[in-house]
């Protein structure tokens, strides 16, 4: 899944390099905003900073969506003690943070009406002073090792990234490791990572096993499969789950993120919360299906329910019907089967992190995997026999002219006006990418052990790289 830091700035557009540079004047409007931000942030006045945003900002973050990713900020790092300004680059500030519980960077961008425009709070890199990252990369083309380098330069030591390029369904695997400042190979093919939301896309393909089955209809309302009703009589059918458009929230309001740990906070969200929630304090943003509003909530519920219309569970589901299908071996729920093989998930300094555990949520992004067993699944789906997974690439919704959403998978536009088939995750010590061209049967495929790593790009020029062939 996608981890939570992630996530809740998927809006707060920002590319920003962990290199600090040296001081420069510091843009005094935006620096009066980032301390009315950083009154109204430890008052906890969420709806205060919302006001802050410019229109842009607000039509793409609700209200909700920005308290859940303040609350988040506020359990992870604490309230604001002090802040340094380190740079400044036209209206945009960078401070470093000292918080209760952690550093941070905070940068801060205003527009000409002092409206936030940009905003991005994320744990402090510490600058490497004299020690430029070694390109030790071979066995690849010169573009590629440029493409890997450039991304994973500034990753910390400890670092791996596992990678399949599947050309014409040909498997080439790549792997690096960065040790003492170097990135060089490494071959990890088989070794486990959390692939987070590309959890997401297995959920949908055992959706589409039931739809074939004809066990239930896409358009069918999950609610006939509980014992209660839910709150408001509600109506949510299972295809809104899978493509995002039930109008549920990013997360259930029960999951209490000033009570859980944010290292592990699905760990305790169960069935009896579930059923609170849906009692209780089901909200929808909307009923029409007009939105697609990427949802953590809607997929952990589907993945539920499947197992609850079926009688069984979700990794049982998992184990039948895609995992010994298409010869997974090395895929599992749970990091505690994996054993030997699993890499450790680091944070963003470098620092070891507990693995994710997931309970009723597990559908959104409890799976563990290796290039080895994705590959499997991605050559799988160049095979027209397999008809449950051609389902899960059918357009069910329209984002815009170059966004559609299947079942699980985003559909996207490339540079040539061909539909390419993507999804990504991300947990607290991971984060994954996967993209695929039908067309030519072309995919490439990261996981990485660093949190917050934004490999889509990095996975999108790997495939157009292969295509210049």
């Amino acid at each position: 899944m996608r981890n939570i830091i992630k996530s809740c700035f998927l809006a707060f557009v920002l590319i920003f390099g962990s290199q600090l540079a040296t001081a420069q004047t510091e843009n005094l409007a935006c620096k009066a905003v980032a301390e009315q931000y950083e009154k109204k942030y430890n008052a906890g006045d969420f709806e205060g900073i919302f006001a802050m945003f410019d229109a842009n900002m607000q039509s793409k973050l609700s209200l909700e969506k920005t308290k859940e990713t303040l609350v988040f900020l506020n359990t992870k790092f604490g309230k604001i003690k002090s802040k340094t300004f380190v740079k400044n680059k036209d209206a945009l500030n960078v401070y470093k943070v000292e918080c209760e519980k952690d550093m941070a960077t905070l940068v801060i961008s205003i527009d000409a009406n002092s409206k936030i425009n940009m905003l991005l709070m994320n744990p402090f890199k510490k600058q490497t002073e004299g020690k430029p990252t070694i390109n030790a990369l071979t066995g690849i083309s010169e573009e590629q090792a440029k493409i890997i380098f450039d991304k994973a330069k500034n990753f910390p030591n400890k670092t791996q990234l596992s990678i399949a390029f599947i050309e014409n369904e040909k498997v080439r695997y790549y792997g690096v490791i960065k040790e003492n400042d170097s990135l060089k190979t490494i071959d990890n093919k088989e070794s486990v990572f959390e692939i987070g939301s590309i959890s997401k896309v297995f959920t949908a393909t055992l959706l589409a096993n039931a739809v074939l089955e004809k066990k239930i209809k896409l358009d069918d309302d999950i609610s006939k499969f509980y014992d209660f009703p839910f709150k408001n009589n509600a109506k949510i059918d299972f295809k809104s789950l899978s493509n995002h458009t039930s109008g549920l929230p990013g997360l259930p309001t029960n999951l209490d993120f000033e009570k859980v740990s944010p290292d592990n906070p699905y760990k305790d969200y169960d069935e009896i919360k579930l059923n609170s929630y849906l009692k209780n304090e089901l909200a929808q943003s909307q009923t029409t299906r007009e939105k697609s509003e990427y949802s953590n909530l809607g997929a952990g519920l589907l993945g539920f329910t499947l197992g609850k219309l079926q009688k069984s569970s979700y990794e049982k589901l998992l184990n039948e019907k895609i995992f010994k299908k298409y010869k997974m071996t090395n895929s599992f729920v749970g990091s505690k089967q994996v054993k030997s093989r699993l890499v450790k998930g680091l944070d963003e300094s470098g620092k070891e992190v507990v693995n994710w555990d997931f309970d009723v949520l597990v559908g959104a992004g409890g799976i563990l995997s290796n290039v080895t067993d994705m590959s499997k699944f991605v050559n799988a789906q160049f095979q027209a026999s397999n008809k449950e997974l051609a389902l899960t690439r059918v357009s069910t919704f329209t984002v815009n002219e170059k966004m559609k959403m299947g079942l699980g998978w985003v559909i996207l536009k490339s540079k040539a006006n061909k539909d390419i088939y993507f999804h990504d995750g991300g947990t607290g010590g991971y984060t994954s990418s996967m993209v695929m061209n039908m067309e030519n049967k072309n995919s490439v495929i990261i996981l990485s052990n660093v949190s917050s790593a934004d490999l889509d790009a990095t996975c999108t020029k790997l495939l157009e790289s292969l295509e210049k062939k």
